[in-house]
């Protein structure tokens, strides 16, 4: 066979993959490389992430290029996290060849409709479909200038969604966002494709724990607006004890959770702090009032902690339903904590656990599927 080459455009340094996006972008790597595919990376840096000798050995190539922020990518119709992030040395790096190209997130699709690109087969990995993406941050945002920030952004954003008219395929996150994309680009090759993870085995302990768990980059408005309502709605008053774990918690979450003896916040814990709060709490309670791409907490939690509890747009088309308890409202999310306090977690429930999860949420399998789509065998 002869060789098979791939480059992948980066919206930031996927390693250390410790966020949603990059999450995906990095296990996505390591698992075509260990298939053999030559893997040509180019990635636009952000500040605040080094580069990542890390990753050289999983590629053939590795290119950094500067973000171009400020008012320059600011007034433009294209959106700022995708203006702000193109590179004529990309350019030029990505036309020594004709390999196909991975375009990671809609932040990388500057060049998607170049023309000097055309005839090369070039490929969307979708993680949101970032225009309700942004207009659900918009909704939860407190403060009027980042308000306005993402309202305009979110309509810049579907109207540059355009672009993926000249994608030759589509690789989307979850069921939902698959049947978005099929039904506004009719014709399309569009792949159910879920996000590529951290975890190849079960690792849940059996028994009980004596605290629920939420966790979650808490600076980001959708998770703030989930501890906030956590705490105020769900635990306030509460026998139960909730910990809010995440990275850098803002000053009215620390204020809200000090007000309630039964709940604690841990800011900015390491890997193995956070992994040993998941694997030992007895419920893991995911909220969002996002229903946008596959929450990569959701799928981490599922393969380490408990009981799960979720609302609805945490599934978002995901097929892990069964997996998890679901309750809608504050006071349903109280009964379930509640019934599920009495319940030690099995191991057979683990084994089922395992189960549903292997059959859509295989590393090896997905890139089987991407390979496929990309080479045709």
């Amino acid at each position: 066979m002869s060789e098979r080459h791939l480059h992948i455009v980066s919206f930031d340094v996927p390693y250390p993959p410790n966020y949603g996006g990059v999450i995906d972008v990095f296990y996505k790597i390591r698992e075509l490389h260990h298939k053999g595919i030559k893997l040509h990376l180019h990635i636009i840096e952000y500040p605040g992430r080094k580069r990542a000798p890390e990753l050289e050995s999983l590629c053939e190539e590795i290119f950094y290029y500067p973000r171009v922020t400020g008012l320059i990518s600011a007034f433009s119709i294209v959106p700022y996290i995708v203006k702000s992030r193109r590179s004529e040395e990309m350019m030029h790096n990505l036309l020594k060849d004709d390999y196909p190209i991975l375009f990671e997130g809609l932040h990388s699709c500057y060049y998607m409709n170049d023309h000097r690109l055309k005839g090369r087969l070039l490929v969307y990995r979708e993680s949101n479909i970032e225009h309700q993406y942004y207009f659900n941050l918009f909704k939860a945002e407190h403060r009027l200038g980042k308000k306005a920030y993402f309202l305009i952004e979110s309509l810049k954003l579907l109207l540059f969604q355009r672009i993926l008219n000249h994608a030759g395929a589509m690789l989307v996150v979850s069921k939902e966002d698959t049947e978005y994309l099929q039904k506004h680009f009719p014709g399309k090759s569009v792949h159910f494709l879920p996000s590529f993870h951290a975890n190849s085995q079960i690792t849940i302990a059996e028994g009980s724990g004596d605290y629920a768990l939420y966790h979650g980059n808490i600076e980001v408005p959708e998770n703030e607006a989930a501890a906030a309502y956590l705490i105020s709605k769900v635990f306030a008053g509460s026998p139960l004890r909730l910990i809010i774990a995440g990275m850098n918690p803002p000053q009215r979450i620390i204020q809200m959770a000090a007000s309630q003896p039964n709940i604690e916040i841990i800011a900015n814990p390491d890997d193995e702090s956070l992994f040993s709060l998941i694997r030992n709490a007895h419920v893991n309670i995911l909220v969002t009032f996002q229903a946008t791409g596959l929450k990569l907490k959701l799928l981490n939690t599922l393969y380490n902690g408990r009981h799960c509890l979720v609302n609805p747009p945490m599934l978002n088309g995901t097929g892990l339903d069964e997996l998890c308890c679901i309750a809608s409202e504050a006071h349903g999310l109280r009964s379930a904590l509640e019934k599920l306090q009495h319940q030690p977690f099995s191991h057979q429930d683990a084994e089922n656990r395992l189960e549903i999860l292997s059959q859509n949420f295989s590393n090896s399998r997905n890139a089987d599927k991407l390979i496929k789509i990309i080479f045709g065998s």
